[in-house]
């Protein structure tokens, strides 16, 4: 019975402490002025090496007819001493949009608009978090990617 309630002293005196950072992010730096520290956690999955996640970086903003992009990059970094991975995107423009005449009768709506990253997919695993560095005001979606089983053959030309 004392052994429980010490656990569950233990316990109670760890969930109420610090909580600021968990420990698998000690490593990862904290986000500079004007950006914002996204986290992503994935599930463990059998044959991790056949999925991949896509990551968006967007709002919500209200949009027409036209097909709306922001202007990005997103940069791999590497963080010294560790060899983890993790993302960032710095000055992101626009937003942009094809500039085709919209009818007059349809309705504005708002719209999570996203950057086109030219390589938007980043391996999965699910042992390390991913980590985004973004502008404030901007958020992190991201959808995760499953291989076919079905491996096709090439022709000889």
């Amino acid at each position: 019975m004392k052994k429980s309630l010490i656990l569950c002293a233990g316990l109670a005196a760890i969930a109420c402490s610090d909580a600021s950072e968990s420990e698998d992010l000690k490593a990862f730096p904290t986000a500079d002025e004007g950006m914002e520290r996204h986290v992503i956690r994935i599930p463990l999955l059998p044959n991790e090496d056949d999925f991949r996640v896509e990551l968006k970086v967007g709002k919500e903003i209200e949009v027409d007819c036209n097909r709306h992009s922001f202007g990005a990059t997103l940069e791999r970094q590497s963080l010294e001493g560790w060899g983890y991975t993790y993302y960032s995107v710095a000055e992101v423009g626009g937003p942009m949009s094809t500039l085709m005449a919209c009818p007059p009768d349809e309705p504005r709506r708002v719209e999570f608009v996203s950057a086109n990253f030219e390589n938007p997919l980043v391996r999965y695993n699910s042992k390390l978090p991913i980590v985004i560095y973004v502008p404030e005001g901007f958020e992190v979606r991201y959808r995760i990617w499953a291989a076919s089983d079905e491996t096709l053959r090439s022709s000889v030309e």
